[in-house]
């Protein structure tokens, strides 16, 4: 009788295989974008050996607190964190020998210490802004090196960061 012949089943050739692998791979790592966060923009003073202390009148510190919830207390004095900027920059103004204490709880979020940051940040640009349409009768970001330079040292950014506590409870 009749006998089925066995046919070879078709196949695919994967010798091509760890190549189009090689070429998906690199195409992928070259077009991909990494975001790199740059983290917070802080400048420290240079160390100093057997600094000796210096009193500080209470008048001119403003003691900034925040707590895990985001409320902010500024000198006994709950604010909002919108309002924070124009409350510094009145402030600086009444006294530009203040220095401004800002301290958290452990438990503060990042985007609240960031936003409160950046509003105390803003303050001190408004401030040199306004200095450099004052002085040189130009926006700040015209200003040359030298300008930008004088600006700092009228304006100087006096932000103290106090170490954070534990949220007591």
């Amino acid at each position: 009788m009749f006998r089925k012949k066995k046919r070879p089943g078709a196949e695919i050739s994967s010798s091509g295989l760890a190549d189009i692998a090689f070429l998906m791979l690199l195409f992928f790592l070259v077009t991909t974008t990494i975001d790199v966060d740059t983290g917070i923009d802080l400048v420290l003073p240079p160390w100093v050996e057997n600094a000796e202390q210096v009193a500080i009148k209470s008048e001119n510190i403003a003691n900034l607190l925040v707590n895990e919830v985001g409320d902010v207390l500024l000198d006994e004095k709950i604010i909002g964190v919108p309002q924070i900027k124009d409350e510094m920059v009145s402030r600086i103004k009444a006294n530009p020998k203040l220095i401004i204490s800002y301290k958290t709880v452990r438990d503060t979020p990042y985007k609240i210490y960031i936003d409160v940051m950046d509003q105390l940040k803003m303050a001190y640009d408004d401030l040199r802004s306004e200095y450099a349409r004052e002085k040189f009768g130009i926006p700040l970001d015209k200003a040359s090196e030298e300008q930008v330079q004088e600006i700092r040292r009228a304006i100087p950014q006096r932000i103290s960061l106090a170490e954070p506590t534990q949220a007591e409870g």
